[in-house]
């Protein structure tokens, strides 16, 4: 988590005033070197959902603002001129002083909290621990779009890796084909044989356009993760180490998930805010007091009245009765917060699964590098054996194709079982929050 907080930091920062312009993708050109890193680092930069989280961070930063506010004095400037019909009241509208005077005044009102017996401090807190469950998220969204890339470039590394395969594939049949052919010419070989050579080759063109078709289906997903709005062409770099097996402690790893992930931290600070809300929310039933001076001056008035006015009171408000608003918001909260309180820890309990069905997987992806291998070896061999059989005039044409497809099968599977286990590390890395 702390390797996405650092990329997602250098990508545009999520600290106050960090600048919010969006950043445009190079447009396509050369192909762009690009390791699994760069291809993070880049998704972090260029993705917009990257942008979006963290503005709604930056955004909630401004509400703790807002509630603080609360906190401090108002000043409000007035200015007002009256012209009033000589003699006249105001009868009607509401209790108030009627008599009306030409006039006109200037001044000002001052306003301070003197205390809420707590309301405001815990709406505050609970906006920032808001503010930081909105930070954990657009950290979260940093590991599923790192996760996106990683799938998408491993995908693309596979695609390509298969295409390889297909070319060498075809290669093998067409050099086949042009055998038996050759041999069909010099009535050495049958029709029949002819036929299945080049119904293997055919097979084997239609591997080649297949894997061409996938590949580039899988770099038009990398393009779409990294920010591109049309295809970009890359040179995949594959630095990825010697394939290791996962770590055997799975209660290790769920304990590192269930600290680190932090979608679970938003959550448990979205549970922390709506239980100081709650507390906000009991505190409306309590007295506030404040405080109120006003001053000003009226160059044009009725001459019984001094030519400035000023004035400093105090105003306790004390709730009595509301058809039980407040004990209705309170009870309101309340639910919420436990609500809350249940989604985490379900949370917590899908994280544990997650964790336990990735490390799983990884576990067999990694068992299945040595079968693969040792199936590729052997179809390799069988392949040898029925090409010399063949060769030879002591095999038919159906078992050469045969291990032909066999081969094939078997090269494919090693491909990707080396890449499925790559993809199974990034999930399982994904699951456990960490880098």
């Amino acid at each position: 988590m702390r390797r996405l907080l650092s990329l997602l930091l250098v990508a545009g920062g999520l600290g106050r005033g960090a600048s919010m312009r969006a950043q445009e993708p190079p447009s396509p050109g050369a192909p762009i070197r690009l390791t699994v890193a760069d291809a993070e680092a880049l998704a972090l930069k260029n993705n917009p959902q990257i942008t979006v989280t963290r503005l709604n961070a930056l955004a909630s930063q401004q509400i703790s603002q807002e509630v603080r506010s609360a906190r401090y004095p108002t000043l409000t400037a007035y200015l007002t001129g009256v012209v009033a019909e000589q003699g006249s009241r105001i009868t009607a509208g509401a209790i108030n002083n009627p008599i009306l005077y030409d006039r006109l005044a200037g001044g000002a009102a001052v306003g301070q909290l003197i205390t809420d017996f707590g309301r405001t401090g815990n709406l505050v807190e609970s906006s920032n621990l808001r503010a930081q469950a909105e930070e954990q998220k657009a950290v979260a969204t940093a590991a599923q779009i790192t996760l996106a890339v990683d799938q998408a470039f491993y995908q693309a590394l596979e695609t390509r890796a298969l295409q390889d395969v297909a070319q060498q594939t075809l290669e093998a049949r067409q050099a086949v084909a042009d055998q038996v052919r050759a041999l069909t010419e010099s009535k050495l070989k049958s029709d029949l044989d002819l036929s299945f050579a080049e119904v293997n080759l055919a097979e084997a063109k239609l591997l080649r356009i297949d894997a061409e078709n996938n590949e580039k289906s899988a770099l038009a997903v990398l393009s779409a993760v990294l920010g591109y709005s049309r295809d970009q062409a890359f040179e995949l770099i594959d630095e990825t180490p010697s394939l290791e097996a996962p770590s055997r402690e799975l209660d290790r790893l769920t304990a590192l998930a269930i600290s680190r992930r932090p979608e679970l931290a938003a959550l448990q600070l979205e549970s922390r805010a709506l239980e100081r809300f709650h507390i906000a929310e009991e505190d409306l039933s309590r007295p506030s007091v404040r405080t109120l001076g006003v001053i000003g001056g009226a160059p044009v008035r009725n001459e019984h009245l001094s030519s400035w006015y000023g004035a400093i009171g105090f105003n306790v408000e004390i709730p009595v009765f509301n058809g039980y608003l407040f004990t209705a918001r309170a009870k309101e909260a309340d639910l919420r917060a436990q609500a809350a309180r249940e989604q985490l820890r379900d949370l917590e309990n899908t994280v544990t699964r997650d964790v336990r069905t990735s490390w799983l997987a990884a576990n067999t992806a990694y068992d299945r590098l040595a079968v693969t291998r040792q199936l590729l070896d052997q179809a390799n061999q069988a392949l040898d054996l029925a090409r010399t059989r063949y060769t030879l005039g002591l095999g038919s044409i159906v078992e050469l194709t045969q291990a032909q497809l066999q081969a094939t099968r078997a090269q494919i599977g090693d491909t990707d079982s080396r890449y499925q286990y790559r993809l199974s590390q990034a999930v399982l890395r994904f699951e456990i929050g960490g880098p």
